[in-house]
């Protein structure tokens, strides 16, 4: 039996990141094709491009108030005691621009989001002010330029750059592309997904359980993993067949960005991801082997004619799940920009128990946060929320190699390093949010 030339973590991904980018014999990258789509229709994709403001927001002065339009130099010195009497000349309607110019010693009746006349700086709020007869007010309080309005551009600037490539478009990005009238926008094609889990003992979950026989678990936490990429997926279930899977990974490499292989990763006799890769992608197996825990068996591979990634995961559910968020997810989020543009899922809090870990290997363990009395806690005053009275524990979840229902429970997981012994109870530990 061939022994496994183990990689670390970041050498796997720095492997397939570089044919990913095109950097192989052939320069033929991992395709990252965009398209064109109207910006209602763009939530949860990709930008494929900065996007730039053509156009002042707000294109002019606009009240934030009820109130008065004014000159603030004719409101100098104005007091409940000795208030400024100015004259009403006009009232601004919603939707319509100002007609004429405010002179000394008149004003504007003006809504909230109206613009400003000409020759007004300033708005005077309309609790502030009083009527006298049809077309004039007392204004009781000073104000100064600027005061309770938005200037021209103080939203968005002509030219600015508002959402930056590889933003993951929200609902609010979607307001300000409607704000500043881009209409149409340019996002990431999705990739096209393919996922193959494999073994003799793996039915279909809605299948009666016989014995010997395992309910397909991978493919629907992969498939669900994926989708929140916003990548398109399909799945499919095959026995420890080495034929009929080369013939379906070759199918799929040719329809498909990514051929994900779920078990057959390690050198059993019926493992046989790894030849399969092996023989159809052109840069053949890039890694065999990763030193981390769970995960080791974990294979990768590229196919340049057909430029398509190769992942072969371990049957572990939960190794399957942080392997694919750790290779094909990071992979997605570098190539498209969204690694430098998605806010960090992450937060630290203290350790509940000892915890070892693998010498030699990186250490992926999962963890559950909850929140506790600050005063409960040494470390409370390194928490990231000490100051509101509360600090995070962080709860190892243990269990046994394969057990399924430990990855429902987690928040997320922490890395114990290669070199580290463990980590001891109370610890700040950081937390890689799902």
């Amino acid at each position: 039996m061939e022994l496994l030339q183990v990689d670390t973590l970041e050498e796997t991904f720095q492997k397939l990141e570089s044919y990913a980018r095109g950097d192989g014999p052939r320069g033929a990258g991992l395709a990252m094709e965009t398209e064109t789509i109207p910006f209602w229709q763009g939530g949860g994709r990709v930008l494929a491009e900065n996007i730039l403001s053509r156009e002042d927001i707000p294109p002019a002065p606009r009240s934030v108030m009820d109130g008065y339009a004014v000159c603030s130099v004719d409101t100098t010195g104005a007091s409940e005691g000795l208030p400024v009497f100015l004259r009403v000349t006009q009232e601004v309607e919603m939707g319509k621009l100002p007609c004429g110019e405010i002179g000394s010693g008149e004003c504007a009746a003006i809504p909230t989001g109206g613009f400003l006349p000409a020759g007004c700086d300033a708005v005077v709020m309309e609790e502030y002010c009083e009527t006298f007869g049809a077309d004039q007010i007392a204004v009781y309080t000073a104000v100064s330029p600027g005061r309770n309005l938005v200037q021209t551009g103080d939203d968005v600037k002509k030219g600015e750059m508002v959402l930056p490539r590889g933003k993951r478009l929200q609902a609010a990005d979607l307001g300000v592309l409607a704000a500043i009238g881009k209409t149409e926008i340019p996002v990431y094609r999705p990739w096209r997904v393919h996922i193959l889990s494999t073994g003799d003992e793996i039915v279909d979950p809605r299948e009666p359980l016989r014995a010997g026989k395992m309910r397909d678990v991978n493919s629907y936490t992969l498939s669900c993993m994926a989708q929140a990429y916003g990548f398109k997926t399909s799945f499919e279930l095959l026995s420890d067949d080495e034929e009929i899977l080369e013939t379906r990974v070759r199918e799929a490499m040719h329809a498909c960005d990514l051929v994900i292989v779920s078990g057959g990763s390690s050198q059993g006799k019926k493992d046989a991801t790894a030849k399969v890769i092996r023989k159809l992608a052109s840069a053949g197996v890039l890694t065999h082997g990763i030193a981390v825990k769970p995960g080791k068996p974990t294979v990768s591979g590229f196919d340049e004619p057909t430029r398509c990634a190769l992942l072969g995961l371990p049957g572990h559910p939960v190794a399957a799940a942080l392997l694919f968020d750790l290779l094909a997810g990071r992979l997605w989020k570098q190539l498209s920009g969204e690694e430098k543009t998605k806010k960090p899922r992450f937060l630290y809090g203290t350790l509940s128990m000892n915890l070892p870990a693998s010498p030699g290997r990186e250490t992926l363990q999962l963890v559950r946060v909850c929140e506790e009395d600050a005063e409960e806690t040494e470390h409370a005053e390194n928490a990231e929320n000490a100051g509101s009275g509360k600090t995070l524990r962080v709860v190892p979840i243990l269990g046994k190699s394969g057990m399924i229902r430990t990855l429902s429970e987690a928040d997320g997981y922490l890395v114990m390093e290669r070199d580290e012994e463990g980590l001891k109870q109370g610890a700040m530990v950081k937390v890689q949010l799902f």
